[in-house]
């Protein structure tokens, strides 16, 4: 289930790539009464950090407050929001559904509109492997529902931000170098 357009933030905290960081991010979060909503983490490519994802939800967490608080954590390199129209957002999500015989072309068919790729097949049932972002996943796990969801999982949320349209295009040149 998505939080409401401006209902939440997206933090994107770089953080040293050290073993307990997360451990530690995590804690302050649950000793502050703060309830994350999505948290995904993955070396940069730097190995020196890693990025730390975080969704939250605005009426459970002032934003400033959460900030100074990371902030004095030592791990923590650098923070930044990203706000849904200056970011690009995406969420993976697996599902595994019935799809028996009379309705197995129907799932296949959704699975198709949503640009999504069947992973695994077997007698009954179908697993499939969509990326998006997240309202588009609530979508299809709505559509998905009828058919029967057996089991379901999604990574949360990884996000970036959007670059910047004003730059000078790069335009493809063509010959050989040399």
């Amino acid at each position: 289930m998505t939080i409401p357009p401006g209902a939440h933030h997206t933090l994107s905290v770089l953080v040293e790539n050290k073993a307990g960081v997360l451990a530690r991010v995590a804690s302050l979060f649950a000793r502050r009464g703060y309830n994350i909503y999505s948290l995904a983490v993955a070396p940069t490519d730097d190995e020196r950090f890693s990025r730390i994802t975080i969704v939250i939800d605005v009426e459970s967490a002032p934003l400033e407050q959460i900030v100074k608080q990371l902030f004095k954590l030592i791990n923590v390199v650098k923070i930044s929001e990203l706000a849904p129209a200056d970011s690009v957002e995406r969420e993976l999500m697996l599902v595994t559904a019935r799809a028996d015989g009379p309705t197995r072309g129907q799932v296949i068919e959704l699975v198709q509109v949503f640009e999504g790729v069947i992973v695994d097949v077997g007698h009954d049932e179908i697993t499939v492997m969509l990326s998006g972002v997240p309202t588009k996943l609530d979508d299809f796990e709505d559509l998905m529902r009828p058919y029967g969801i057996v089991q379901i999982q999604r990574t949360g949320r990884v996000a970036l931000p959007r670059l910047d349209k004003s730059a000078p295009r790069l335009r493809a040149v063509g010959g050989k170098a040399g």
